[in-house]
């Protein structure tokens, strides 16, 4: 599997880039300019027999600058999407410690991007991650959270691993469950 993001963590600093893998450049050969260009005389005129060819070429190229623009979109979306993940759960990507997870939901990011949730959730539904500790699923990072008595909110994850924690080490020949 090729990882959608990289994170690496140094000297105390996250640096986050998108997998350039899944990301090729995309950009307008340079020919199809200069074809423009040369159609157009000196005068600013185009010869008769040049206008559809203009046309057509033209049309080409605003249909190629739209679909640059939109993986560029594509690109920023992406970025903003994981970098405010990356932001909301700063600590457990440090060590990839899931007890330090926070709890989380599509929309406390959509919420702190602007961006839909259906959007935030398309991007993490099948997005990774690579980090120091392994390729991680974005979607495996979103949690509902529950309130204990003194108000702390502790994911829905670190009450799973409680109650497997209490099964385990329960009497196996008396067992609570």
């Amino acid at each position: 599997m090729v990882p959608d993001f990289i994170l690496d963590y140094q000297d105390g600093h996250f640096q986050l880039s998108l997998n350039s893998y899944n990301v090729p450049e995309v950009k307008i050969n340079r020919r199809y300019v200069d074809m423009i260009r040369d159609m157009v005389g000196s005068d600013g005129r185009v010869k008769e027999k040049d206008r559809e060819a203009l046309q057509f070429v033209k049309s080409k190229i605003d249909s190629a600058k739209w679909f640059i623009s939109a993986i560029k979109q594509r690109h920023d979306t992406l970025m903003r999407t994981m970098q405010t993940i990356l932001d909301y759960q700063q600590e457990y990507f440090k060590d990839g410690d899931r007890s330090k997870l926070r709890p989380m939901i599509l929309k406390d990011i959509a919420d702190r991007t602007g961006l839909d949730v259906s959007t935030i959730s398309r991007v993490v539904n099948s997005k990774y991650v690579q980090t120091q500790f392994g390729i991680i699923l974005l979607k495996s990072l979103f949690s509902e959270a529950m309130q204990t008595d003194s108000g702390e909110e502790v994911s829905s994850y670190e009450i799973k691993n409680i109650l497997q924690q209490c099964i385990d080490e329960e009497d196996k020949r008396k067992p609570l469950t």
